[in-house]
């Protein structure tokens, strides 16, 4: 069903929807219809008011520290330091001292497991599932992403005031956190 509708168009408007009409060859009511559709899916971003997750990349990226990479390039440089069997000891001297450093930084940032791993899992590195009194399903796309990140995560926390108990499956991992005993 369709409904006819009467709209007012400024000068901005109408040049707007003439150039959209000329670059997709559609008619006015689909042009009208498709962007329609297309702020409502984009309401917030075209708003004014970006969603959380928006505004967080935003930060992250603004910062310069951190980049958008295809997960894809990830497997394939875990890939490349596994083929010899053992990942490249150069290699994990270097992520060591990149989850060393973290540890300091997240021990100003983040109170508890939860919130850092609610972090690895918005970069994309996770996907974490809370099973409840501080216990958290951990799955991973790839063992050695799995490795990677397990290892970032366990050398990544020793200044949160929590202790981690870590059970590693081939691309699960359970975390169980416990409040240290200070």
């Amino acid at each position: 069903m369709t409904r006819r509708m009467t709209v007012s168009l400024d000068d901005d408007a109408e040049t707007a929807l003439e150039s959209l009409m000329s670059q997709t060859d559609n008619g006015q009511s689909e042009v009208v219809r498709r962007a329609l559709a297309f702020y409502a899916a984009n309401f917030e971003a075209a708003s004014g008011r970006p969603s959380d997750n928006l505004e967080q990349y935003y930060q992250m990226l603004s910062s310069g520290e951190h980049v958008l990479l295809d997960v894809d390039f990830l497997h394939c440089f875990l890939e490349h330091l596994y083929e010899a069997g053992d990942p490249d000891p150069e290699f994990v001297e270097a992520a060591d001292r990149v989850s060393d450093y973290h540890a300091h930084e997240y021990a100003e940032r983040f109170e508890s497991v939860e919130e850092l791993l609610e972090w690895l899992s918005f970069c994309g590195f996770l996907a974490v599932r809370s099973q409840g009194e501080g216990v958290y399903q951990i799955v991973f796309a790839s063992e050695p992403i799995r490795w990677f990140m397990t290892r970032f995560i366990e050398r990544s926390t020793v200044d949160l005031p929590v202790d981690l108990e870590i059970d590693q499956g081939l691309s699960k991992v359970l975390i169980t956190e416990r409040r240290s005993a200070e």
